[in-house]
């Protein structure tokens, strides 16, 4: 078990460093950051002066171990824009981001689960083909497409929610949320079905094609012959064992939720991480820019180490190659 955690946290490691170095490069080698900090009347010696307290003019394993050793400390200097400290802005918006993903992977999960085990249960049944053509549309089209559309009808043609912002917030301490408040539950619910829809479709196929896989399995026929009821085949075996492929799959997914929430976003003008990183974009915003790319890394690397320990906790395959038993 120990050398194991210990292979997954340098693999983890590795690709940390790896991300850092290409958000180094982005940081140091896109445009000139003195340029884009001075202004058009500053003379040659007040931007020398300048690239010398920035340590531009050291070498590049020095620049590269200074800006990893600021990454581990959370600093990544001062936005171009807006010029404030860029992890004081990331502060501020990783709330809305992480709540937005929570939300959205909670519903992708509470729905795609039980109806993937319904349509492999009764994979003939007309209920069933017709949540496995929804499935298809939400797997088909793109995320703006169904933000839209759902803009258009809710917002629009009813007006039952609201069609962009957070709501109203409340603070808990550094942390604030819209959860607690009628308008900030309304806010989430567009979006959030925006970014679970494709995660749902893909949770309900993969869990449907697992239980028909596990169904015809000698040891659920074996089961059928002992005469256990249905639920406790379904429930207490097939269901058990096909969520081990699932847990990877969904770690993975919840990782892509964190990046790909930009385009909704944008669509419902959430005031999360992703609008914050079109708008560095959009104005060239470099230290921005590479803060993100690390954080969603960050991320990605630590969701996926804890779906790598809770596969090995719950596939006993696993442990016995990694204690090298036959």
């Amino acid at each position: 078990m120990l050398a194991y955690v210990l292979q997954r946290l340098g693999q983890a490691v590795a690709v940390m460093l790896a991300v850092a170095f290409v958000s180094f490069l982005l940081f140091n080698f896109v445009g000139d950051p003195v340029n884009n900090m001075v202004g058009q009347e500053a003379s040659q010696a007040d931007r020398q002066a300048l690239r010398e307290r920035l340590g531009l003019e050291d070498p590049v394993v020095v620049q590269f171990a200074r800006f990893v050793g600021n990454a581990v400390r959370g600093e990544f200097g001062i936005s171009y824009r807006l010029q404030r400290p860029v992890a004081q802005l990331l502060a501020e918006r990783l709330p809305a981001t992480l709540e937005l993903v929570f939300v959205s992977a909670l519903l992708a999960l509470a729905v795609g689960i039980p109806l993937g085990v319904y349509t492999g249960i009764h994979r003939d049944g007309w209920l069933a083909r017709l949540f496995m053509i929804v499935s298809l549309l939400g797997v088909s089209l793109p995320t703006f497409v169904i933000g839209i559309g759902l803009i258009y009808l809710f917002a629009v043609a009813l007006g039952w929610l609201p069609s962009f912002g957070r709501g109203e917030v409340v603070k808990l301490g550094f942390w604030s949320t819209g959860l607690l408040t009628v308008s900030g539950l309304k806010a989430i619910v567009l979006p959030s079905v925006t970014l679970a829809l494709y995660q749902l479709a893909l949770v309900m196929r993969l869990v449907r094609a697992e239980m028909l896989e596990v169904l015809r399995t000698d040891y659920i026929k074996f089961a059928r012959a002992r005469g256990l009821s249905d639920r406790t085949i379904y429930f207490g075996h097939a269901l058990k064992n096909t969520l081990v492929p699932v847990i990877t799959i969904t770690g993975l997914q919840i990782g892509s939720l964190i990046a790909f929430s930009i385009v909704t976003e944008t669509v419902f003008q959430w005031p999360g991480m992703g609008a914050l990183f079109i708008q560095a974009v959009q104005f060239a915003d470099i230290p921005i820019m590479a803060a993100y790319l690390v954080m969603v890394a960050f991320f990605f690397v630590t969701i996926n180490l804890v779906v790598d320990l809770l596969y090995f906790a719950v596939d006993p395959r696993l442990r016995v190659r990694a204690t090298g038993g036959h």
